[in-house]
């Protein structure tokens, strides 16, 4: 069984890593070239209380966050928020010259400004994407531009005005990364469509096979899970290409099994209510009404 470091500072880490110590103890930029991880064991497993953000290139070790492995033959953008499983496969037979830059910001740096709450929702911190981003050598300059300024901010000397100028940086430059995440997401719409037709797929078998029925309404992390993907990157590209998160998508085609059932069969609302999942038919009648604007019983009487 492999060890699992808990990294609780930023020093910590600097110091596993053979770095000299940060400049500052909540934030600190890290040239990649120079990160030296112990060669004691091919595996390195870690979890950390800080976020990083990664810009590394030419780099031999497979990361594995979470499920997905990253492999960074070529440059990549990754993030990582506190408590979370990275590891880190290391191959002792290859040398190349990794380069790039590492933000390592604690959650006590951003306290008490609106980032403490609002970078929870970037959702390609977390196991959220799971698609690696790569980046162009514009955007790649854009963001290193940005680090360096986050560094020399640092750097300085600290005055009242320090916290908010590096905060606003920070804030820049995951705007930037969900930018970037979204031209990825628009230039790969066929591969992203093919997930859509699997998608189409997959709800019609929980429908037509009465899987509702036996197990309820899928969730969302049930379709995820069915596409080998996280729940918020699959909402991600859905709502890029087409505008509903994947709960609407779910809806959408359960109101389309209302409306099949309320127009062919004699089922009684409640007894349709069961079939697709629904616990309690008043629940089944207050959704069909909010996405139809017409009860379930005066869209059957339409047909009559």
């Amino acid at each position: 069984m492999k060890t699992t470091h808990q990294f609780k500072s930023i020093s910590e880490f600097h110091n596993y890593s053979n770095l000299p110590k940060p400049e500052h103890p909540l934030i600190s930029l890290v040239d990649y070239s120079k990160v030296n991880y112990p060669t004691d064991s091919d595996t390195i497993k870690w979890v950390q209380d800080f976020y990083s953000i990664g810009l590394k290139r030419n780099v031999s070790e497979k990361f594995n966050y979470g499920q997905q492995e990253y492999d960074f033959d070529e440059g990549i953008f990754s993030f990582v928020a506190p408590q979370q499983i990275l590891t880190i496969e290391i191959n002792q037979n290859i040398q190349v010259n990794a380069s790039g830059w590492l933000l390592l910001i604690h959650p006590d740096f951003l306290w008490n400004t609106p980032l403490a709450k609002s970078i929870k929702n970037y959702d390609f911190f977390g196991y959220a994407v799971n698609e690696a981003l790569f980046l162009s050598e514009k955007e790649e300059n854009i963001i290193i531009e940005l680090l360096k300024n986050i560094q020399r901010e640092y750097q300085s000397n600290i005055d009242k005005f320090s916290q908010n100028i590096i905060i606003s940086q920070i804030e820049l430059l995951l705007n930037y990364a969900e930018r970037y995440y979204e031209r990825q997401f628009i230039t790969r719409k066929i591969s992203n469509h093919q997930i859509l037709i699997k998608l189409e797929r997959i709800l019609n078998n929980y429908f037509n096979n009465n899987e509702t029925l036996i197990n309820g309404i899928p969730t969302v992390t049930q379709i995820a899970n069915d596409l080998n993907l996280s729940p918020n990157y699959l909402s991600s590209i859905l709502k890029i290409i087409s505008g509903h998160s994947t709960q609407q998508h779910i809806q959408n085609k359960l109101i389309e099994k209302a409306k099949e059932k309320l127009s062919t069969t004699e089922l009684s609302v409640s007894e349709i209510a069961y079939e697709l999942g629904f616990e309690y038919p008043a629940s089944f009648s207050k959704l069909f009404k909010n996405k139809t604007n017409i009860s379930p019983i005066a869209f059957r009487q339409s047909f009559n």
